[in-house]
């Protein structure tokens, strides 16, 4: 789906997060940013993916790691989401979708037979100097930050 590819230059971004602090991709020069795309705040899917960043996040902080969660969710529904789960990482508020087209990742699914333009689970891990190091398309919600590992240790 994502026209970006490993070796790009991330698109820059500034938005704000579930408590309406302004955010920008460039904030984290120098750091590895995992930035994850995901459709829907408390979706089983989802919920699944962001847990799993959480379970793992002391060791992806000690691998020099920063997460981020990105949707077109609303800063309340973060808020929300990010409570009900003791999420330790902001998820940014995309509801114009600006970032999700500048990364590609929003268009057409199928989900029970039905279509429908969505966003695609997508998680892209940008180096520190702003560049696209991985892109993952397949993404397993359940095991995502094993599979990111994987890559890094293989």
């Amino acid at each position: 789906m994502t026209h970006l590819k490993e070796g790009d230059k991330a698109p820059d971004f500034t938005t704000v997060d579930e408590q309406g602090n302004q955010i920008s991709l460039s904030d984290f020069r120098g750091k590895k940013v995992i930035l994850y795309f995901y459709p829907a705040d408390n979706t089983p899917t989802c919920t699944k993916e962001s847990c799993n960043f959480r379970d793992n996040y002391d060791m992806l902080l000690k691998q020099g790691f920063v997460v981020l969660g990105v949707s077109k969710d609303t800063a309340k529904k973060h808020q929300n989401f990010i409570e009900k789960f003791d999420l330790p990482f902001p998820l940014l508020v995309d509801t114009e979708k600006e970032i999700i087209n500048a990364y590609g990742v929003w268009g057409p699914k199928k989900f029970m037979g039905r279509e429908f333009d969505g966003i695609h689970r997508e998680t892209f891990v940008i180096d520190e100097n702003g560049m696209i190091e991985r892109v993952f398309l397949k993404v397993k919600s359940d095991t995502h930050t094993e599979q990111i590992l994987e890559t890094y240790n293989s």
